[in-house]
């Protein structure tokens, strides 16, 4: 899959611990897509779970690199309601994400910076609002995200098709 990912002119990372509830989101995002839809030939969709930070810094050091990188993640931000599919900026990621090691913590964020401003990389960042995410091991989306998963990959498809 590594040789892969700097031949595809669009990556799809999902990131998110699968074993914490509703932040498994962007796991379950990738696995739909990949299984409900047919990607182009120039588009890669990866469950990263928690591990995004190693491949963020391949990719940054790569001499060669895609045109389009979109992370799908699950987040907690005031004011928006459970399972509502929005983009955030790279520079709006909270910077705190409750018991992973995702996205989220640096220098996670400070490497999506980068190759969106020193770049012509284009970072996009889907996000839906979490519902329940739990403070002990309990693997499963609420209703309110599955449905956001078939929203996301619907969202998704404009961004690739």
């Amino acid at each position: 899959m590594i040789v892969q990912l700097f031949d595809k002119s669009t990556l799809i990372f999902g990131c998110g611990n699968i074993l914490f509830g509703d932040d498994g989101f962007g796991p379950a995002v990738v696995n739909h897509l990949r299984d409900n839809y047919v990607l182009p030939e120039d588009v890669l969709a990866m469950d990263m779970g928690t591990s995004i930070r190693n491949t963020l810094f391949d990719l940054s050091l790569s001499e060669k690199k895609p045109q389009k990188i979109i992370i799908v993640d699950a987040v907690e931000q005031q004011g928006r309601r459970p399972g509502e599919v929005f983009e955030i900026p790279v520079e709006g990621i909270p910077v705190k994400k409750t018991a992973d090691f995702s996205l989220h913590q640096f220098p996670t964020v400070n490497i999506l910076q980068e190759l969106k401003d020193r770049t012509r990389i284009d970072v996009v960042v889907l996000v839906a609002q979490a519902e329940v995410v739990p403070d002990v091991i309990k693997p499963g989306l609420s209703e309110t995200m599955q449905a956001a998963v078939i929203e996301a990959c619907e969202r998704l498809t404009l961004y690739i098709m």
